[in-house]
């Protein structure tokens, strides 16, 4: 499910950056993909909850998967929602240019996913820890894209909706990273057992 939805986030970033618009059917079938595999992957572990009992690092591990799998899907759902709104600014709004600070911004969320991506792959907490540590800077930079958006859309009022549409779409960009770090740290909390979601404080091993 992670590959896949790597693959639909490259795909949305593809048609952001280098107007690659063909691309978003694929995205719209990797994201209703994205939706059967997590309710068979959720099923699956609620069966094995259900009839093995899990305890300790077992239990961890399904934990891990039930939230993982939420971001996974999340992810998938708001590349297609950023291609769309992509799709909808070239058909509606041509004279409007997507801001190359959005073009870096979609760049740099698909590297944080795909090092995601890796670090949940090979259980790899120090890359995870990376990962979270980057995403103070992407919020940054989210924020100043933010600002210039506004400023655009103020000495252009009569192309509101355009601007709106770049300025949602680099908001759902920033919600991408936030999930991708999401992931990070279960991936932390799956391998050392402390949880360090929002503080960035761990709690005590659990078991």
């Amino acid at each position: 499910m992670g590959s896949s939805v790597v693959s639909s986030l490259e795909k949305c970033v593809l048609a952001v950056c280098d107007g690659r618009l063909e691309l978003i059917a694929e995205v719209k079938e990797e994201e209703e993909e994205s939706d059967r595999r997590e309710i068979q992957i959720e099923q699956e572990c609620l069966r094995i909850l259900a009839l093995f009992e899990p305890v300790a690092s077992d239990l961890r591990r399904m934990a891990t998967i039930l939230k993982v799998n939420r971001d996974w899907e999340r992810i998938a759902d708001l590349a297609l929602r950023v291609a769309r709104r992509v799709r909808k600014l070239s058909r509606r709004f041509s004279t409007i240019v997507v801001p190359e600070d959005l073009k870096t911004l979609a760049r740099d969320v698909l590297a944080q996913v795909k090092a995601t991506h890796e670090a949940l792959a090979t259980r790899d907490a120090a890359l995870a820890r990376a990962i979270i540590a980057g995403d103070k800077p992407i919020d940054q930079f989210y924020r100043r894209l933010r600002r210039q958006i506004k400023d655009e859309l103020a000495r252009d009022a009569e192309q509101l909706d355009g601007w709106l549409l770049l300025l949602n779409s680099a908001r759902n960009l920033e919600r991408i990273a936030d999930h991708a770090t999401g992931i990070a740290e279960t991936v932390v909390f799956l391998e050392e057992g402390s949880i360090i979601r929002h503080s960035g404080k761990p709690t005590p091993p659990a078991g």
